[in-house]
């Protein structure tokens, strides 16, 4: 669920119940997805939800991207979501180092209408990126924390001029905010890295929103 308000100062709890009711109904596909992965796995809430779902969808409905790369897919609502709002023709690349989610992930896309779109690949995506000969529209970035700057640098390797990066996480429950994070904690210190990076890199431009967990708007100049 959104963690938008919050950040905002707003803290009415039905606001995000009223967002949800307020927003297209996710389709029974993902629905399914989202309380199975719920249900099945170790740390669901690493999944997207019906509203940054939809987001992704609308993004891509936006851009009218052609091919798109995500790094980090779970369970697959994010791959699922985003296809839905792909013209047809486009591919959406998406990296998952967890071979254990392999036939998981390969059973939800087989339902889905738009599976012709999505290609998956199992394994290590600094590995897997510098061998795709593509030249991407736009990347969402939702992989491990701590690897968020390797993740960009590799993207932005094929990522057109003109082309959009999503960093998903980017306020990390508000953590980026602590003056003094343990050694330990390489999450927050990966995301905080991560946003003073972005905001220093001159290759490109940058907006960082306060919605659902942060999300990092990039354009490559």
């Amino acid at each position: 669920m959104s963690n938008y308000f919050k950040h905002k100062g707003i803290t009415h709890p039905k606001l995000d119940h009223y967002v949800v009711d307020h927003t297209t109904p996710e389709s029974p596909l993902l629905s399914r997805l989202f309380r199975d992965t719920y249900v099945k796995m170790h740390h669901p809430r690493r999944t997207s939800d019906h509203l940054i779902g939809k987001f992704l969808e609308m993004i891509c409905q936006m851009l009218h991207p052609e091919k798109v790369l995500e790094i980090g897919t779970f369970t697959g609502y994010g791959a699922l979501a985003m296809a839905a709002g792909l013209p047809d023709g486009a591919e959406l690349h998406t990296i998952e180092i967890n071979d254990e989610l392999e036939p998981y992930i390969k059973g939800w896309i087989q339902e889905s209408p738009n599976r012709d779109k999505i290609h998956l690949h199992i394994g290590n995506a600094l590995a897997i990126i510098p061998d795709l000969k593509i030249s991407f529209d736009l990347v969402f970035i939702d992989g491990e924390k701590d690897q968020y700057v390797d993740y960009y640098e590799a993207a932005l390797e094929k990522t057109r001029q003109g082309g959009f990066l999503i960093a998903d996480n980017t306020l990390w429950s508000g953590k980026v905010l602590e003056t003094d994070v343990p050694e330990s904690d390489h999450f927050t210190r990966g995301v905080m890295r991560f946003n003073d990076y972005i905001q220093a890199d001159q290759r490109v431009e940058n907006l960082l929103l306060p919605v659902f967990d942060g999300m990092m708007i990039i354009r490559v100049k």
